[in-house]
């Protein structure tokens, strides 16, 4: 091209300064609200991520009614109020519609990829704690759950909740994640029936140390494809995953009619070892949907727990129910914000305010729903894996919770065997953070290690990020740092010493 026609460089860097432009500009209103493609992301993706993770979560609907229909309270009455064992469709409506609500509720006000739904933990605590103190009714131990909720949101609003986040040092926010990496994939295998509780052993491979049966046979394979069209990038390959692999075990229940593996009538005993570990992936009588009975929201009273427990024991129960709620999700939104690229220089999310407060919210309309708190699940981490970075992933997993209240047959028929796969595979993405741990420097190296392995090892992320932050205060301190501790960590080591001494601690006060 001759001099005198060839545009000059300001016009060339110009020129591609509008490219740039033209390829990070939001395309239409919804693009703007939600930022999705100056976070890198689609629509297609946002809906596609939506989707995987309301299939990686979808078992709560189940789960959560079955935890909490397991023992009756101290009053002999069910979650229900009745007399009567097994699980109540009243509980798997409510369960799924306040987990939509508060999802959608995540999804345009915090504009985060965190879907949230009952808690599991707390749904424990609930059940096999609270409730069965004396006198105790299911609708007093919701209170004491909403009463727990609304006091982590007046701490949100304070700033408080947000001032612990920040004292954190990255390396354990770091550990944080990957050690939530390691859970999930432990969760998965679990759920599948890959790792089992062992004879002579925590656990062990399968039953009697072998993958002996077929719903193991069909986590496998979608364990197999699922590592293939992640590591080939395959759009929307964990989702593919999941409904293929469903698809399989469908198949193989209506050639085996294998069915389930636990009583659902309660508790968890073993009826058939072959079977499949919840949902069993057939459509129950063909029917595909039915009107939800949302009798049992407004179950709670905040005055019940009081009259029933005594200052000293209600108090110490509002705090197991605090404490838990309240640095569960710091690790969950810290693992998926780390994930989808939503952490900034100090290892915080965007917009961690109103994250903080949906999900003290969440368990102020969990105990409100007589369902128990609702929380951020980090399965969210499998639609972030996919894809997902905004919002409007959470609304789309929001909008699939409510309509599993009328669609609850179909959601049942996805497996724990189709769905764990996805959550080992986004463990491993998860765990890739921990080079960015300085294992050299054993002032933080050793917290982080303890805070990685205590939360599978535990079951608990609470567990995990409690004794991360007691063992980073002791190494400091042992080694007269005590001005690099800051006095939030203090304070809050002070209360997980607590919180571990909890029935020694009950027990003495109480002598």
């Amino acid at each position: 091209m001759p001099a005198a026609t060839r545009p000059p460089a300001d016009a060339k860097k110009t020129a591609a300064n509008k490219s740039a432009e033209r390829s990070t500009a939001p395309i239409g209103p919804l693009d703007r609200f939600f930022e999705i493609t100056k976070r890198g992301s689609t629509i297609t993706r946002e809906v596609r991520g939506g989707f995987v993770t309301f299939f990686a979560m979808c078992y709560i609907i189940v789960l959560n009614p079955l935890i909490l229909s397991t023992a009756p309270a101290a009053n002999g009455k069910f979650i229900t109020g009745a007399s009567a064992n097994g699980p109540s469709v009243t509980a798997v409506a409510a369960t799924a519609l306040v987990a939509g609500v508060m999802s959608i509720l995540m999804g345009l006000i915090a504009n985060f990829p965190m879907a949230m739904a009952a808690g599991l933990g707390v749904n424990s605590v609930v059940t096999f704690t609270i409730a069965q103190q004396s006198g105790m009714s299911f609708a007093d131990a919701m209170g004491v759950v909403v009463i727990a909720g609304l006091i982590i949101f007046v701490l949100v609003m304070t700033g408080f909740r947000q001032a612990v986040f920040n004292a954190v040092p990255h390396a354990l926010k770091l550990a944080i994640s990957v050690g939530i990496g390691l859970f999930i994939a432990f969760i998965g295998f679990a759920n599948a029936g890959f790792s089992m509780p062992g004879a002579g052993t925590p656990v062990q491979l399968g039953t009697g140390g072998s993958l002996a049966t077929w719903p193991v046979f069909v986590f496998v394979i979608g364990l197999l494809l699922t590592i293939v069209l992640v590591s080939r990038k395959v759009k929307g390959g964990i989702l593919i995953a999941i409904v293929v692999t469903t698809i399989l075990a469908a198949i193989v229940q209506a050639i085996g009619n294998f069915g389930a593996r636990y009583d659902p009538g309660g508790g968890k005993p073993v009826i058939n070892p072959d079977g499949w570990q919840l949902n069993v992936p057939t459509l129950d009588g063909g029917k595909v949907a039915g009107k939800p009975d949302f009798s049992i929201l407004g179950h709670f009273s905040i005055s019940g727990a009081w009259v029933h427990l005594g200052v000293i024991t209600f108090i110490m129960m509002v705090f197991t129910v605090f404490l838990s709620d309240f640095f569960d999700l710091m690790g969950t939104s810290v693992a998926i914000g780390a994930e989808a690229g939503l952490l900034d220089e100090k290892g915080m999310p965007a917009r961690t305010r109103e994250i903080l407060a949906i999900d003290a919210l969440g368990a102020v309309a969990g105990g409100a729903g007589g369902i128990s708190s609702n929380t951020g699940f980090i399965e969210s981490a499998s639609g972030v894996g996919d894809g997902a970075r905004t919002g409007l992933s959470t609304i789309v997993t929001g909008i699939c919770f409510l309509l599993a209240t009328f669609f609850a047959p179909l959601v049942e028929a996805v497996p724990y065997e189709a769905a764990a796969p996805a959550l080992v595979v986004v463990g491993f993405l998860m765990m890739m953070q921990v080079r960015s741990i300085n294992w050299e420097d054993f002032e933080v190296a050793i917290p982080a290690f303890l805070t990685i392995v205590v939360m599978p090892f535990t079951y608990s992320i609470t567990n995990g990020i409690g004794a991360g932050f007691i063992s980073f205060l002791v190494i400091k301190a042992a080694r007269g740092k005590f001005k690099e501790i800051h006095w939030l960590m203090w304070l809050v080591s002070i209360l997980f010493v607590i919180y571990f001494a909890f029935d020694p601690i009950k027990n003495a006060l109480h002598g």
